[in-house]
């Protein structure tokens, strides 16, 4: 059995944007099983729309509306869909340049197989069944063989009841972690409440979180000290935007934190004392929460403060 950690690991991070006139009235469109595109100063159709020429960079206004049919530009083959990807089932990716529109729209195209799909192949729009505003209203493309929709752009003033206004996009990335055999060890030890660092054998520093290797000389490490528990801040941020899950209330302290026989600070949040009482010196130790891997904050030892001359060289 080895004794390098391995676990599946998800950053995530849903980002809130707001809508000006152009994309708000974009997306309600869609809303609306109507789709707009903007007209730009050589007079072709841009869809999606954007709100600046791309070849003038004047500002652009004048939406129209094109047809929800379309001719395939280029595309290719998904054969295994991921979590939250339009379709479950295989697809193709495709550009799509609707009747009307100069430039192409991308989504996923619902189709059999990859010999089901070529470039110049005719499709149409998929609505979705419930629809919010945004580009999901399009559930996807399917072929079509009927007539073309809109010969030309009809105009459009963007107005519509309810417009969107803002967005939530979200971002994450799914990917297992395998944290080596320094921070391997690291971990364990955290999962019995101690804190271990390793020392580099040339300048004998002592770095927490081990790295494996020291950042400075270049050697490998691998001898094994306890550091802490307690420990000095050395520097810190109160924190005034509260995150969304997290179950703390702002303001809080997040500082770093240099234990005794380190020599790289790590990082903790602070808790025990107000907020406007947590100072550079300041001695501290963790708390652990029943059952964690890791201390949940730091709290003040009662301590006098650490001189700054004992810690000057981690802030």
């Amino acid at each position: 059995m080895t004794d390098v950690l391995s676990a599946p690991l998800v950053v995530e991070f849903p980002f809130t944007r707001s809508l000006g006139p152009v994309q708000s009235a974009f997306l309600t469109g869609l809303r609306e099983r109507t789709v707009l595109g903007v007209r730009a100063d050589d007079g072709t159709v841009l869809v999606p729309p954007v709100e600046y020429d791309p070849v003038t960079a004047s500002e652009l206004r004048e939406l129209v509306e094109v047809a929800t049919t379309g001719t395939v530009t280029t595309w290719a083959w998904n054969p295994s869909p991921r979590r939250d990807q339009p379709l479950e089932t295989p697809f193709a990716w495709v550009l799509v340049r609707l009747d009307g529109a100069a430039t192409a729209l991308l989504h996923a195209l619902d189709a059999p197989g990859p010999d089901a799909v070529h470039t110049g192949m005719r499709v149409r729009i998929r609505w979705a069944a419930t629809r919010t505003g945004a580009i999901t209203d399009i559930a996807c493309f399917e072929p079509y063989d009927g007539e073309p929709g809109l010969a030309e752009p009809a105009p459009h003033d963007g107005e519509f009841a309810d417009p969107v206004t803002g967005i939530v996009a979200p971002a994450r990335l799914d990917y297992v972690h395998s944290p080596g055999r320094a921070q391997s060890a690291y971990l364990k030890a955290l999962a019995g409440h101690r804190t271990v660092g390793e020392r580099c054998p040339a300048c004998r520093k002592v770095y927490v979180p081990p790295r494996g290797a020291c950042p400075t000389c270049g050697i490998a490490t691998a001898e094994q000290v306890e550091v802490g528990p307690r420990g000095t801040v050395t520097t810190f941020c109160i924190v005034n935007i509260k995150a969304k899950n997290l179950d703390i209330e702002v303001p809080y302290v997040y500082a770093h934190i240099a234990l005794d026989g380190a020599d790289l600070a790590l990082h903790g949040r602070i808790a025990g004392i107000p907020y406007d009482q947590v100072r550079m010196g300041l001695r501290v130790e963790p708390v652990w929460a029943e059952g964690a891997a890791h201390p949940d904050h730091y709290r003040p030892t009662g301590e006098p403060d650490a001189d700054y001359d004992t810690y000057k060289e981690l802030v």
